[in-house]
């Protein structure tokens, strides 16, 4: 049975019966689920649901328990899906921007098709793999929005956008060995998106968190978006502010917009070590962050900022400094045993040494707690320790 064959399989009554027998089922007893399973059911639809199963336990994070466990996933499809809540995010800011209709080309098993139209915009979903499509499709029923999204199975850069208000573009930036670097090895590549992007009122493209500022477009926004302080994604924006760039922060959302800010000035370490959401360092916004701080860099080259005072903000974590020591993990595991610290957190920036390395020497021991953070100071290699302020 091929993968088409497999996935219709589990769309007939028989298929949906297993399915929602399987539903909570435990990976560790799987044999024995299957086993008993094909007593009664055909071995190739009892791996099918099994399988649907474990994706659907892993899509979990990403969509919820409830849209998940309605669902219909590939393998690819949970692993590069936008997370249920930024895709939200991004759908609420396309109907701000007054758009009602948008092409969402590579539109995977729906994840921004599901927003969107979730928002109230009407969707044209393309994607060139079939089992992929028909797994939108069939999301699209479950959930209830297919009067609002078509999906089409077809080669994205044969499809005519126009009349459509916006265009949005997740290019598949995973081969067979992985995440794709590239911006020009995406499929479809960046720079056939932003030609699509240019010839549409508005246009989101979602790109590599990590992508060079200098590989970005003159005419695009650029936003770095977290979510619960981990980077998600980049998205390009057209249509709005060009050469824009912003750092947004979810839940929320918070928005930190560039104001072209020298870099900050280096500081003898403060009271105050602040560490920023990781959004705003790919965005670099460091500045902008220091500037609200009335603070200063640690070091030229390590993003993190020093400062006297304690001023909250939601765009880096606070943590108060009580010792400032050389590296050396002698004195660290003195110190630490002194203080009968038990739970050590480790963070590190511009350290070759292993987190759990340095934990396996030091052998934290007792009921205190501190967090410890491998760094340069002014170029020296150091250790911060501290406290969540």
């Amino acid at each position: 049975m091929n993968d088409l064959a497999s996935f219709a399989s589990l769309l007939t009554p028989e298929g949906r019966a297993l399915l929602d027998a399987v539903r909570d089922f435990d990976p560790a007893d799987e044999l024995a689920v299957a086993t008993r399973l094909r007593r009664e059911h055909p071995a190739e639809l009892v791996s099918a649901a099994l399988g649907q199963a474990r994706l659907r336990q892993r899509a979990v994070a990403k969509f919820g328990a409830a849209d998940a466990g309605r669902m219909f996933f590939t393998p690819n499809g949970v692993e590069q899906s936008t997370r249920a809540s930024v895709a939200a995010y991004r759908a609420g800011r396309m109907k701000e921007l007054g758009i009602g209709s948008v092409a969402d080309l590579c539109c995977g098993i729906g994840g921004d098709a599901i927003a969107l139209a979730r928002a109230g915009i009407r969707v044209l979903a393309v994607d060139r793999d079939p089992l992929t499509a028909a797994a939108a499709r069939v999301n699209m029923a479950a959930l209830g929005l297919g009067d609002l999204v078509e999906v089409r199975e077809a080669d994205v850069t044969e499809v005519d956008t126009t009349g459509y208000d916006a265009v949005f573009v997740d290019p598949a930036r995973r081969g067979g060995r992985g995440r794709i670097f590239d911006p020009e090895a995406y499929s479809p590549p960046l720079s056939w998106a932003v030609e699509a992007a240019r010839k549409a009122p508005h246009a989101a493209l979602k790109i590599a968190p990590g992508i060079p500022h200098e590989a970005i477009p003159d005419p695009a926004e650029a936003e770095w978006i977290s979510d619960g302080g981990d980077v998600k994604e980049a998205v390009l924006w057209f249509g709005t502010g060009p050469g824009a760039v912003r750092a947004t922060l979810l839940p929320g959302p918070r928005s930190l917009l560039s104001r072209g800010l020298p870099d900050p000035e280096v500081r003898p370490v403060g009271r105050y070590l602040y560490e920023p959401d990781g959004a705003v360092i790919r965005a670099h916004l460091v500045a902008e962050v220091a500037e609200q701080l009335d603070g200063g860099l640690i070091d030229a080259t390590i993003a993190y900022v020093t400062a006297d005072e304690l001023r909250p903000t939601p765009y880096a974590s606070a943590y108060e400094i009580t010792d400032h020591l050389p590296f050396n993990v002698k004195k660290l595991k003195a110190l630490l045993r002194e203080r009968q610290v038990g739970t050590l957190t480790v963070k590190k920036r511009g350290s070759a040494v292993e987190p759990e390395e340095l934990r396996r020497k030091v052998k934290p021991q007792g009921p205190g707690s501190a967090t410890v953070f491998l760094t340069r100071v002014a170029g020296a290699p150091t250790m911060l320790v501290g406290q969540p302020a």
